[in-house]
């Protein structure tokens, strides 16, 4: 003889079904959908239920303040990377000195990276404004060691290949002792004691091709 399921079981099962396709929603990321509490919440079942609304309201809590925490850090990652392109911009001003020159003053530690950044750098600004000279101010370098030596040499050879000549001032005796001992060969890059040096040179230059 089977059971009759009365009304009240049947509402009851029809409760807890509701009840498990809610928590199911939630489980997709759907914080809006609630249970519907019989008796108020007087009831055990009652209160398992408004426990279980309480428990969405906390999660989707969580999930907003997860989102604005995510939001404010894209905004702080998008200021530092600002804050960065700005730095490298300032560690690799490309000055326009005369009509047709451009000098790099290097200052600081020169690594790979920032050998790398200072050409792309120097050889844009080259493109962009037709240069016919480019000086590059190691004045700023207290010490080179190989590889920052062969990281200029690379640098004069690509902006020579862009049709520009390349000149290197500010050669401390250090560093000049220190690429005499290496080896250096920089019978292709023109070098001067400084900046002014260079121009001079460039104007005695201009007025002999005139």
């Amino acid at each position: 003889m089977s059971a009759i399921e009365t009304p009240d079981e049947a509402n009851m099962v029809e409760s807890i079904a509701d009840a498990l396709l809610v928590l199911a929603n939630v489980g997709y990321g759907d914080f809006d959908s609630r249970v519907e509490v019989p008796d108020g919440g007087e009831s055990p079942l009652g209160a398992l239920f408004a426990g279980i609304n309480e428990m969405i309201d906390a999660l989707r809590a969580e999930r907003e303040r997860n989102r604005s925490y995510q939001a404010e850090l894209e905004d702080k990652l998008s200021t530092i990377e600002q804050q960065r392109a700005a730095i490298r911009e300032l560690s690799t001003p490309v000055m326009e000195v005369w009509e047709g020159v451009l000098c790099l003053p290097v200052v600081g530690i020169v690594d790979s990276q920032r050998s790398s950044q200072m050409t792309d750098v120097l050889l844009q600004a080259i493109v962009e404004k037709r240069t016919r000279c480019a000086i590059v101010d190691i004045t700023g370098i207290e010490v080179m060691d190989t590889r920052t030596v062969d990281h200029f040499i690379r640098m004069a050879r690509a902006v020579r290949l862009l049709g520009a000549e390349c000149v290197l001032t500010g050669v401390s005796p250090n560093i000049a002792h220190t690429m005499v001992h290496m080896g250096v060969d920089l019978a292709d890059v023109a070098t001067h004691r400084s900046l002014r040096d260079a121009l001079k040179a460039y104007v005695v230059q201009q007025k002999r091709k005139k």
